[in-house]
């Protein structure tokens, strides 16, 4: 029998990943299909019950749907519980299971892209739902301390608890007019661009929240945006001599794990990556 792994998002017509997942599942014969369901807020909890009713593999969950899905599933795992928001669902024997690979992901795009997090001094750009899983890759990959900007201090403080104790963290205004700003990304190895800004068909694609001069020489610049491949802000870091990290990277190695935890197989990462470079050039075609 043909099973069923699902997105859960609204909208999702736009993601590539039904397209780097099949490529995964087709490669190792697995005998599943991936499907995009557009789900409304409204309609979150039908569609928890039809994963549960059919033989499903499980599901990746996106935006808006991250922090809803967690009082849905049966057993939420210590990760999601800690940072409130699920990215995979685990089906097993009807009962669903819950976690967030978004957070691997981040560790692992960083590592692949030999940077390493442990030591690192880490700026956080934005404290959206993205952000939580930065805050939690820093925190397990020991970095040495985390500051979060935003254009609302309150949601950067509301951050912080995610830190814990052993990732000392502080928050600091987002802007480069901000002198607390400036001081924070001349301090930081690595900077982390969380926001929607210079999104593709975004309101601000062309805009990014840091100005080339900003940046320094060497440091690390890592947009979890990823379409365009090459961002507004991984432009500008460039330009400084910073190198710069695109979040395609991230998009494939969350996918990945989910892909493991799904089939208990090791994920082909190179089919995944080249089937997802090539769903975004069919795009810009």
């Amino acid at each position: 029998m043909t099973r069923t792994v699902a997105l859960l998002g609204h909208p999702v017509a736009h993601s590539i990943s039904p397209r780097f997942q099949q490529a995964a599942l087709d490669a190792l014969g697995v005998d599943a299909r991936y499907e995009a369901w557009d789900v409304a807020p409204a309609d979150l909890p039908l569609a928890v019950e039809r994963l549960r009713a059919t033989d499903a593999l499980g599901a990746n969950v996106t935006v808006p749907h991250k922090e809803a899905i967690v009082r849905l599933v049966d057993r939420p795992d210590a990760l999601v519980e800690r940072i409130g928001a699920a990215n995979t669902i685990v089906s097993r024997d009807g009962v669903l299971y819950a976690t967030n690979t978004d957070v691997a992901g981040v560790q692992h795009a960083l590592a692949a892209a030999g940077v390493e997090l442990r030591g690192a001094r880490v700026l956080l750009l934005g404290a959206g739902g993205a952000a939580r899983a930065v805050v939690a890759a820093a925190r397990r990959g020991g970095a040495q301390h985390l500051t979060i900007a935003n254009r609302t201090p309150a949601r950067a403080v509301g951050l912080l608890a995610l830190a814990g104790a052993d990732l000392p963290a502080s928050t600091c205004a987002l802007g480069a007019e901000a002198p607390s700003f400036r001081a924070a990304i001349a301090a930081a190895d690595i900077v982390v661009q969380s926001t929607t800004l210079g999104m593709r068909h975004g309101p601000d694609a062309q805009r990014t929240p840091v100005p080339s001069a900003c940046f320094r020489r060497g440091q690390v610049a890592f947009d979890l945006v990823y379409v365009p491949e090459v961002t507004p802000f991984l432009a500008a870091a460039e330009r400084a001599g910073a190198r710069p990290v695109g979040g395609l990277g991230m998009l494939v190695h969350q996918g990945a794990e989910s892909f493991r935890l799904w089939t208990g197989l090791e994920s082909p990462i190179d089919v995944m990556t080249a089937a997802a470079r090539g769903a975004l050039a069919a795009r810009e075609a």
